[in-house]
């Protein structure tokens, strides 16, 4: 299966043009969140991708809420939104958390869930699948300018667990591009220039 990845697209419409163009060449497509810029211009980004007709999994970012992508992707018939939750899509299994985790320092407009709070929604992550992570694994693909590694306790702690095929994430822009492994899992930040990656 080859997969496009992306993420953080953020309102740019002229990415989402490329992303639609990419996806004929492709068995599914990966969109791991952040579609909005603090929750403005979601539908429209969405709208921007509308014309993508292979299958398309998507995570919210800390940008847009759950159920605010959900009502941005109603009617649009190859979209499926994940949260805590998962879909099969030629016999391979994918499942999405999104969200910024740990807490970000953004304040009340980001969309955010403790690592507790993402432990229980990875609870059902499947084994040898496709983990599709708004937030990356702690130390890997989570390094800030600054140095920091701002990625997720629970979501490395899953991959652990579950030890998926592929893990796309983002959250960290000063990350994009990163293509690393855990275990058997390979590990890409894909950011909004993306990535194909063979899965199988």
């Amino acid at each position: 299966m080859r997969v496009l990845c992306i993420s953080d697209l953020h309102a740019d419409l002229d990415a989402c043009g490329r992303v639609v163009e990419r996806s004929g060449s492709v068995d599914a497509v990966v969109l791991a969140g952040d579609f909005a810029r603090q929750h403005r211009m979601l539908t429209e980004t969405i709208d921007a991708l509308r014309d993508i007709t292979t299958p398309c999994v998507l995570v919210p970012g800390n940008n847009e809420r759950p159920d605010d992508l959900v009502d941005a992707c109603l009617g649009w018939k190859a979209a499926t939104v994940l949260h805590g939750s998962g879909c099969v899509i030629d016999g391979v299994a994918f499942w999405g958390l999104g969200a910024g985790v740990p807490v970000t320092p953004f304040g009340a407009w980001s969309y955010d869930l403790t690592e507790d709070e993402a432990r229980a929604l990875l609870a059902g992550v499947p084994e040898g699948g496709v983990l599709v992570s708004h937030s990356p694994p702690k130390g890997h693909g989570d390094r800030t300018s600054a140095g920091h590694e701002a990625g997720s306790v629970a979501v490395l702690e899953a991959i652990e667990r579950a030890r998926p095929a592929l893990v796309v994430c983002g959250h960290i822009h000063d990350s994009w591009g990163y293509d690393g492994q855990i275990g058997p899992a390979r590990v890409t930040n894909a950011g909004p220039k993306g990535m194909i990656i063979e899965v199988g």
